[in-house]
């Protein structure tokens, strides 16, 4: 099975309780609750590159090489479905 991931910051969501919500209060099964509640994004007006530097904190936190990250970030996020 493919590991599901967020469209916004490509985090895994491999739990139910990492589903973001619709407005409607069911579970997204794009986004995650860190970037889409209740039909919304969080940070509406965050640019990609903003999320590549909040992402890339916690990338090094779980053992990534921060440059190492950065580009994976770069290479990953032009790719989902928020930023095309």
């Amino acid at each position: 099975m493919e590991m599901r991931i967020c469209q916004s910051c490509a985090m895994p969501m491999n739990e139910d309780n990492l589903l973001g919500s619709n407005a409607d209060g069911s579970k997204n099964q794009d986004y995650c609750v860190h970037c889409y509640q209740n039909g919304q994004f969080m940070h509406p007006n965050e640019s990609m590159e903003q999320m590549i530097e909040t992402c890339v904190p916690f990338m090094v936190k779980e053992g990534w090489d921060e440059d190492k990250a950065r580009t994976e970030m770069q290479n990953l996020l032009p790719k989902l479905k928020r930023w095309q």
